[in-house]
């Protein structure tokens, strides 16, 4: 696409901006476009910037708090998501809560909850590359909208959609990693944990404890100091 032509995109009254951005991901979604995250949501459910959206039942953009301080960014939904159009819903949603509740943190009060695709890929494969990148200007301007100071990385699909970083969730979770000025902390997917039951010490349930102590004192630091 020309410069010319996209600019035409924008300048042109015979063409709506916002009516455009869902039909293909060559398209871009430029920061600012969205001024609140319901009409960024009425367009996740017209949005056909991959396949995906073929069979969605619902696009499932986010709940929580949308001034958390704190937000949490997943993969993409599963059979319960997509079909309430709500994240983290299923048993690893109950867990996630138990979690957060451990250290009084509460998405009705702290927490924002998003996803790096917004619709349910078949038999809730990875997304692919492709997938995340047609996605990630929504979760852009969610973050731009919420504006959190802490984003929690649920799984490496989470952690490298945002950041591009590759290595691996279990070498990197339960550390501090800043990108575009914000605070990061990499940590295990709940799901992750409901396959790995164990509370031993080392076990990927303690280590969860470690970290979610950590995100607990950072957020308290950052209470202290606003």
């Amino acid at each position: 696409m020309s410069s010319e032509t996209q600019l035409s995109l924008f300048d042109d009254s015979t063409f709506n901006q916002q009516e455009l951005i869902p039909t293909d991901a060559k398209i871009p979604i430029p920061p600012g476009t969205y001024s609140s995250m319901t009409e960024l949501a009425q367009h996740c459910n017209q949005c056909h910037r991959c396949a995906l959206g073929d069979t969605r039942t619902h696009a499932v953009v986010g709940r929580g708090n949308l001034q958390a301080s704190i937000m949490i960014v997943g993969e993409a939904p599963g059979q319960n998501e997509d079909e309430t159009g709500l994240p983290f819903v299923g048993k690893s949603g109950q867990l996630l809560e138990k979690i957060l509740a451990s250290v009084n943190l509460s998405t009705e009060n702290d927490v924002y909850i998003a996803n790096i695709n917004k619709c349910r890929p078949p038999n809730n494969r990875v997304p692919t590359t492709d997938e995340m990148v047609a996605c990630k200007p929504y979760l852009l301007e969610q973050i731009r909208l919420v504006d959190p100071k802490i984003i929690l990385l649920t799984g490496a699909s989470a952690l490298k959609g945002l950041t591009g970083e590759k290595r691996a969730i279990t070498k990197i979770r339960g550390q501090w990693l800043e990108w575009e000025g914000r605070l990061c902390m990499p940590i295990f997917h709940p799901s992750y944990l409901l396959r790995n039951p164990s509370r031993e010490v080392g076990a990927p349930k303690w280590l969860m404890w470690q970290d979610i102590q950590a995100v607990r004192a950072k957020f308290d630091e950052i209470q202290k100091n606003t």
